[in-house]
């Protein structure tokens, strides 16, 4: 555990001094949920329709945006060759640095996405929805994009293999979230929604760190 810690806490510190790669996936997730009204028109129906499939869309690419920036730098400068030598296992590692890109990505999201909701006009009886299923679903997304980030390391054009890599596995995840939403808006019970999104939680965690590790492995050998 005291490893672990120490691997967030690392990560979170090197976040801080680049803030600017923090807060670009941030300012995309506002300034395209404000052109959406521009796009579609300003009627309030129409945007209190489309309004989780638009929050959940922006979320899903903020997160994409900052994948690349998972284990890239550390492979460039070699300190990830040191981290994988270190007594800890791998998935340690997997999972610390997953955890660190959601405190820095998943967590703003999430802290901002009720802003964007209520500037899309969405139904309150929506967001208590909307912030479980994104609470539950961010994670969902690092941990998948964690596997995609160590596949494509030394690759060419690592960016626009990566959306190629884990936005079809990102689907599922989408389709549970908005429905979700959905279902609270129109008076259905969300929670069978949520559980399917735990589910998917409680499946990603093990096997997308299993699977990062041996990607890793390979990448540094």
């Amino acid at each position: 555990m005291r490893a672990f810690l120490d691997l967030v806490g690392r990560d979170l510190r090197l976040a801080l001094r680049q803030i600017a790669d923090v807060t670009l996936a941030l300012a995309f997730f506002l300034i395209a949920a404000a052109l959406f009204p521009l796009g579609v028109g300003p009627e309030p129906q129409t945007l209190a329709r489309i309004a989780p499939g638009v929050v959940w869309v922006l979320a899903l690419l903020a997160v994409l945006l900052s994948l690349d920036r998972l284990f890239q730098q550390d492979y460039e400068d070699g300190s990830l060759d040191l981290l994988l030598l270190a007594p800890a296992p791998i998935w340690l590692l997997v999972l610390a640095k997953v955890l660190a890109h959601w405190i820095t990505t998943g967590l703003p999201v999430l802290i901002l996405a009720p802003v964007i909701a209520v500037m899309l006009n969405m139904p309150g009886e929506g967001m208590a929805a909307l912030l479980a299923s994104l609470a539950i679903g961010t994670p969902v997304m690092n941990l998948i994009g964690a596997v995609g980030a160590a596949l494509i390391l030394g690759a060419r054009r690592a960016g626009v293999l990566l959306a190629v890599l884990v936005l079809p596995l990102y689907v599922p995840v989408l389709i549970f979230g908005v429905s979700a939403v959905d279902a609270a808006v129109f008076g259905f019970p969300a929670r069978p929604h949520l559980l399917i999104l735990g589910a998917m939680l409680a499946g990603a965690l093990p096997l997308c760190a299993w699977a990062a590790s041996a990607a890793l492995r390979q990448a540094t050998h």
